[in-house]
């Protein structure tokens, strides 16, 4: 069964508020009448009149936890939808880059402002570029938040082929950094060559598995999508392989790495909290 956080939240702080206002506008002015008509005549003999009008005014469980709950999920709601959401890495897909058991966060409002569950654009502030870290729904199932970076704009022509990158003809230089060490759940990799490649000003780590064979072929990118690879090259599910990311797939734009727990490794690696994401 999918897991709909924001249609939960969006739920959460629509029942909330809706008890709040009923309370505020219909139930509290009647406890409010109540309370003021008693007097000394009409009291209970087994209370004061003030223990009496305390007990009338008191309000039910329901609308206290609602009034107390009903900011703090909208604040969450508003938070996680327009400005940072936090994810976790469940793969090896962007490695070297991001590892398995990163947590991440994601800026929401770095490809424009859009309303929760509906996920459709309200304020365009900007897109997305050439060697961005971003996570999208996959298209595929639109339920799964995928990562990748981006590597073909609207236009573009990308090609891969021999582990070579090449965008709109221009072959993508790399350079040789040397044999990839994983530790946890990387372990797998190691062996893999590390290589530094330069896409558009965007410098970043790639790995490069050459006793794996991989997807090769040319692409061009459809106006309104975006053509995205990972950094593990030859062990990424990604545009290669089922096309390309719509706009309206778009979720945010990575930026900073705020932990990392792998249980095949040996507890919190601290070295990656705080890290910046390029």
């Amino acid at each position: 069964m999918d897991f709909n956080f924001p249609a939960i939240m969006v739920s959460a702080v629509f029942i909330t508020g809706i008890i709040w206002l009923l309370d505020a506008y219909v139930l509290a002015p009647k406890r409010r009448a109540a309370a003021d008509a008693l007097s000394e005549q009409n009291a209970s003999p087994t209370e004061t009149l003030s223990e009496a009008k305390e007990r009338l005014l008191k309000e039910p469980v329901l609308v206290e936890y609602a009034r107390s709950l009903f900011p703090v999920i909208l604040a969450v709601l508003v938070l996680r939808s327009f400005l940072v959401e936090p994810f976790r890495i469940p793969s090896n897909s962007m490695m070297p880059t991001l590892l398995t058991g990163d947590f991440i966060l994601v800026n929401k409002f770095s490809y424009g402002v859009r309303l929760p569950v509906l996920n459709s654009k309200i304020i365009d502030i900007g897109e997305p570029k050439r060697g961005d870290v971003m996570v999208f729904r996959y298209p595929k199932d639109p339920s799964i938040d995928y990562i990748k970076r981006v590597i073909g704009l609207p236009g573009d022509k990308v090609a891969y082929y021999n582990k070579q990158l090449i965008v709109n003809g221009e072959p993508v230089k790399q350079e040789a950094k040397g044999t990839y060490i994983g530790v946890g759940s990387g372990v797998p990799m190691s062996g893999a060559k590390v290589w530094l490649e330069h896409l558009s000003g965007v410098d970043h780590d790639i790995l490069i598995d050459e006793s794996r064979g991989t997807m090769e072929g040319e692409f061009v990118v459809p106006e309104g999508q975006y053509f995205v690879m990972g950094d593990n090259r030859d062990n990424s599910n990604d545009s290669r392989y089922w096309g390309f990311v719509p706009e309206e797939n778009l979720v945010g734009k990575a930026f900073m790495i705020w932990m990392n727990w792998d249980s095949k490794a040996s507890g919190i690696a601290w070295d990656r909290l705080g890290s910046s994401i390029k």
